[in-house]
């Protein structure tokens, strides 16, 4: 999934699952917002984001998002994000779609800022980035408040 690119920094946003054009937008909408160097977002099937965890990652099942941090000058990366699983977790949270897309785009946002949650000091550190990104908790913080 990492690319190179060139040219001036900004907000892509490919759409490779139906149904998708206003989390297209949604997610395009919160990037500008909150990144100044180029970003790439992809809307996925889970189906997707499982051939590409297992590539990637080692892990044999879908996810929910995806970061690849881009190592060049004005380039933050790539975030994936699985349409369906947003979709489930939205219902499941009980909050709106457009919520969740901002959630799952905070976290790859982060992570390819090279933020972590491995170890608790790095959670608490990405849990309130989140939180400044969304101005409320994020799904690092959500764990958090879950473990104790």
């Amino acid at each position: 999934m990492p690319a190179r690119r060139k040219g001036p920094a900004g907000v892509q946003v490919a759409l490779r699952v139906r149904g998708g054009r206003h989390a297209a937008s949604v997610l395009r909408a919160a990037a500008r917002r909150w990144v100044r160097e180029e970003l790439s977002i992809a809307l996925v099937s889970d189906r997707e984001i499982r051939a590409l965890n297992r590539r990637w990652r080692g892990k044999d099942r879908a996810t929910d998002v995806l970061a690849f941090p881009l190592l060049e000058p004005r380039s933050l990366g790539d975030v994936v994000i699985s349409l369906d699983t947003a979709r489930r977790q939205a219902r499941e949270g009980g909050w709106p779609l457009a919520t969740e897309l901002r959630r799952l785009l905070a976290h790859g946002i982060l992570h390819c800022r090279g933020y972590d949650h491995e170890r608790a000091a790095d959670a608490r550190r990405m849990a309130a980035a989140e939180r400044r990104l969304l101005g409320a908790k994020g799904m690092v913080g959500d764990s958090l408040s879950q473990r104790g």
